[in-house]
């Protein structure tokens, strides 16, 4: 049976066009918030990528800081997030969802325990940053077995010796970093050279579902669409941040910049 993050890839590839993957950290700016926030969302991305915050990030920039922080300051867990993620699936079976973030995290909660709160909670997928190839096999297999998708990680200095065993062993999805930053920061790369690099790494399988993440805004989404899904984070992120400075509501707020986003890319 196929699983869900397939499913959503083979509704976007019907409909011609790129799959929209947000990002946004559990519980900001509030639990409640943050589950309305998907609540809200979803009904405009294809799949909905959740981070556990984390104190001490590797790969994320300012906005996704600023996040973890409030969430963090407000007492999450990671109990905490399996219970966003549990409300989010009754009303929301269908919508996959990634859980992003650390290893650390995991390893102190344990492996083992830790699948259990994904399959129990209905997680569809990790990305697990610090945790590279070929050291997260034992751990992806794990995930298989439990039937969650490891999302394997792609940059633009991965060889392509090592691409073509990381995405033989990939699952459902893989992510392209399209440039060498923490995520946020400003496009470096031009669309033309991320696709190119994309293409190059499509012909090495063309059935597996490769997306593109880091640097992508409402102002350079339109110009990556030719891709299978295309991330969008830290913009996200921002947007929480100044609704909470200027007192207006967050979840209205990204409601409609989701709903922009998905528009830049029909």
């Amino acid at each position: 049976m196929k699983s869900k993050i397939a499913l959503a890839f083979d509704n976007c590839k019907r409909e011609r066009r790129a799959a929209l993957i947000t990002y946004t950290v559990a519980g900001d700016n509030t639990k409640k918030n943050s589950l309305k926030i998907l609540n809200k969302i979803s009904e405009h991305a294809d799949i909905l990528e959740l981070g556990f915050p984390h104190n001490t990030p590797i790969a994320d920039g300012g906005q996704i800081q600023v996040s973890s922080h409030r969430a963090l300051k407000n007492g999450i867990k990671l109990n905490d997030v399996f219970q966003i993620v549990k409300k989010f699936k009754k009303s929301n079976p269908n919508k996959p969802i990634i859980l992003m973030g650390y290893f650390n995290l995991i390893y102190q909660k344990g492996e083992n325990n830790f699948l259990r709160g994904c399959k129990s909670s209905g997680v569809d997928g990790l990305i697990i940053v610090d945790l590279p190839y070929p050291e997260n096999k034992k751990f992806a297999n794990k995930c298989k077995k439990k039937s969650i998708n490891f999302i394997q990680l792609l940059s633009p200095t991965t060889s392509k010796d090592r691409m073509k065993k990381i995405i033989k062993d990939s699952h459902d999805m893989i992510y392209y970093i399209s440039m060498l930053s923490t995520t946020g920061g400003k496009l470096k790369v031009s669309p033309k050279k991320i696709l190119h690099n994309y293409n190059m790494i499509k012909r090495i399988n063309p059935k597996k579902n490769l997306v593109i993440g880091f640097g992508i805004t409402d102002k350079t989404i339109s110009m990556l669409k030719s891709a299978n899904g295309l991330v969008v984070g830290s913009m996200l992120c921002k947007t929480i941040t100044n609704s909470l400075k200027m007192r207006q509501n967050p979840v209205t707020k990204l409601d409609k910049i989701v709903y922009n986003l998905k528009k830049k890319i029909i």
